[in-house]
């Protein structure tokens, strides 16, 4: 599986020498002349670096960038479309509270309205079917009555 560490030898390597191309010389072009307008001439300004050198050259002003208000995350629009819609289903909540109250209401007023005629209409039967004693009906005073013959002579 594995060759024999003795038999087999690394082969001798070829040292291969690389030799670095050299760079040309960068030719430093001077920079353009900006024309500056008359009475605005820009201030020089120079610098020391660490290592000594200075380094001189314009001051340059950077422009400010404008501020831009920040736009909210969620448009005011969207906002007021889904407090609208919250609005609503409070709304139809309540209605349908309002429709059921109205609803249970007007089945008590009923019960209430049966409830009073069940209750006049009996005692109207009471009076005009009670057995009032001395109300009603044909009275008879029998003073010395004769019965002769299963026959009444008043």
């Amino acid at each position: 599986m594995y060759p024999d560490p003795v038999q087999h030898r690394p082969a001798e390597r070829a040292v291969t020498a690389y030799r670095p191309t050299p760079i040309p010389p960068v030719v430093v072009q001077p920079a353009p002349i900006v024309p500056v307008q008359p009475g605005t001439v820009p201030a020089v300004a120079s610098i020391v670096l660490p290592d000594g050198r200075i380094v001189t050259g314009y001051a340059i002003d950077h422009p400010q960038p404008t501020l831009v208000t920040a736009k909210p995350a969620v448009s005011r629009t969207a906002v007021n479309v889904a407090l609208g819609g919250v609005g609503f289903l409070a709304v139809c909540g309540g209605l349908l509270l309002l429709t059921s109250f109205i609803a249970a209401l007007t089945a008590f007023i009923g019960q209430l309205i049966i409830l009073a005629a069940v209750i006049f209409g009996g005692w109207i039967a009471v009076q005009i079917l009670g057995a009032g004693g001395g109300k009603g009906g044909a009275t008879v005073n029998i003073r010395r009555a004769v019965f002769k013959r299963n026959h009444f002579h008043g």
